[in-house]
């Protein structure tokens, strides 16, 4: 993209800000042969008294190598949560910087935005839950920051085109943040392999869906070296723990086993499909590439707490724009969607 200037985007206060140096900022060891009297730890090993690696150096070098990219274009996050927190307030001046997001979507840009004092300007996706490309860049104004787009999408399931993408991207001044929370799911490839080609791309990615680590809340962010130099200024110094890195390595590492869980969870989201299909009350079922399934239904506040009664839960997703009378069924083991199978059966 040309002409873009990162520095135009960081706020000024994060410019000027001397960030934070922890004691283990300070040297580049592995620490097996030192003698750590730097952070006021106690001394006693019970492997977690002392303070993790700041920047997760063991984690970062497996899936820079796994995903092709630098260590140093990775950032990671207590959940995607954070890392979408830190990139509001590296760039977004409260009061004044606005974002844009395209609903229906995940529900954390616009808490976000709001937490911060940022102004969210909502384009709403087209009818078959698409980019409004050309209403996007009316949107857009001089203070108009980041540009949230989450493919495959959350609630609707699908992943956006890529054309349609490829033109924000070339267009949109501010960053455009890519949430691939879903991406191990879809056959789409992912916008990793863009990272060197637009400056203005971020990709979010996160641990807690196909790798089966919601518990331990790790979000990764991917982008230039530059604007991970600027969201390293002002992350929290250990923000991730070491019981997380530990997990976090261990399963990493395991990627035979995810890819075997992958395939086996859209194996049942095939047969949930058909399953859906073939009950009277279910009108629409909506394109997907992630591990759920958006099903339009005929009284969607009938049928999830008709669900709840009988022990299951699912999302009602009525509420949103675009998904009137609609449930979000995620897709569970063999045995639990056999059940949710019977279950919608017999619902009248």
């Amino acid at each position: 993209m040309e002409g873009f200037d990162l520095n135009k985007l960081v706020r000024e206060s994060v410019s000027k800000l001397q960030p934070y140096s922890s004691a283990r900022d300070e040297y580049v060891s592995d620490g097996s042969e030192m003698i750590f009297l730097d952070a006021n730890e106690n001394p006693f090993d019970n492997e977690v008294n002392r303070y993790p690696d700041p920047y997760q150096r063991s984690l970062k070098s497996l899936l820079a190598e796994q995903k092709r990219v630098s260590e140093s274009q990775i950032l990671l996050g207590n959940g995607s949560d954070e890392v979408l927190d830190l990139i509001y307030r590296a760039f977004c001046e409260p009061n004044q910087d606005n974002i844009i997001t395209l609903p229906p979507t995940y529900g954390m840009y616009k808490v976000l935005a709001g937490i911060n004092a940022v102004e969210n300007k909502e384009v709403l996706l087209t009818a078959d839950f698409e980019p409004n490309v050309e209403e996007i860049l009316n949107a857009v104004d001089a203070n108009s920051k980041l540009l949230f787009i989450c493919s495959p999408n959350n609630p609707t399931g699908n992943s956006f085109k890529k054309g349609l993408i490829e033109k924000l991207l070339k267009s949109f001044n501010g960053l455009v943040v890519i949430d691939e929370a879903y991406i191990d799911f879809s056959k789409d490839e992912s916008w990793l392999s863009q990272l060197n080609n637009y400056p203005n791309l971020i990709v979010t990615q996160t641990l807690s869906k196909a790798y089966g680590l919601a518990g331990i809340r790790l979000g990764i962010c991917y982008a230039s070296e530059e604007i991970i130099s600027v969201l390293n200024k002002i992350k929290p110094p250990y923000n991730v723990n070491q019981l997380t890195q530990q997990r976090a390595l261990k399963r990493v590492l395991n990627q035979d086993l995810v890819n075997q869980e992958v395939k086996q969870i859209l194996e049942e989201r095939t047969e949930l499909i058909k399953a859906l299909d073939s009950l009277e009350f279910v009108s629409e079922l909506y394109p997907t590439d992630a591990n759920f399934v958006l099903a339009k239904v005929d009284d969607a506040n009938k049928r999830y707490h008709q669900l709840l009664e009988k022990q299951v839960v699912v999302r009602n997703r009525s509420t949103q724009p675009l998904c009137e009378s609609t449930l979000r069924f995620t897709v569970g083991t063999p045995e639990e969607n056999k059940k949710l199978i019977a279950i919608l059966k017999e619902l009248n």
